[in-house]
């Protein structure tokens, strides 16, 4: 994709120009880095945003929240990282108002819809209650680490920095309380499959 030009080369590995630019915030070196996966970047707005203006620009408008959310966030694997916000904004793209697709109003399938709307938010009701019931089987560590991570958003980096667990530990934790919940969570939906037969 050619609509950045004149971009210097640089051999050094991803990681390394993340960190340099998250020092430097130098903007040559992350056109550098952005100029890497820039064809990846429009293959994946391009995919959702199906227009290739729409997708030119996308890529634009990626380039400018990098240069803001480089430096908040711990970024092992640049590549992968680049992805998942490319995915995200456009995900957020396509929900603004403007890409949101109307239907014809059915009065007749009215109750139905309100019916599944309720049966909908009391299954969510059940499954928040199971989740709080599956959190307090896990031990303090894992309990603590899910919580900060799911819950409040927090990296490893920062749970470790707030707990004084270390990072490997943190990240274990993390895992191991996953599983666990998806196995307590798993065993509820069992039970409660007995106890309607």
């Amino acid at each position: 994709m050619a609509f950045i030009k004149n971009i210097p080369t640089n051999e050094l590995p991803d990681k390394e120009l993340v960190n340099l630019y998250r020092t430097s915030r130098n903007m040559e070196v992350l056109a550098v880095l952005f100029q890497r996966y820039m064809d990846l970047l429009y293959g994946v707005c391009l995919k959702y945003l199906k227009q290739p203006e729409s997708a030119k620009d996308a890529v634009m408008q990626i380039f400018e929240e990098l240069v803001a959310k480089l430096p908040k966030h711990e970024v092992d694997n640049f590549k992968s990282w680049l992805y998942t916000l490319a995915k995200n904004y456009c995900l957020m793209q396509l929900r603004t108002p403007k890409n949101l697709k109307t239907t014809e109003f059915n009065p007749d399938s009215m109750q139905l819809e309100e019916e599944m709307h309720l049966n909908g938010i009391q299954l969510k009701e059940e499954n928040l209650q199971k989740l709080e019931r599956c959190l307090e089987t896990l031990s303090t560590e894992q309990k603590k680490t899910v919580e900060l991570f799911y819950l409040q958003n927090k990296c490893y980096k920062e749970i470790a920095g707030e707990t004084g667990i270390e990072w490997n530990k943190v990240r274990s934790f993390i895992q191991n309380g996953r599983r666990n919940l998806k196995i307590c969570m798993e065993k509820g939906v069992e039970l409660e499959m007995k106890n309607v037969k």
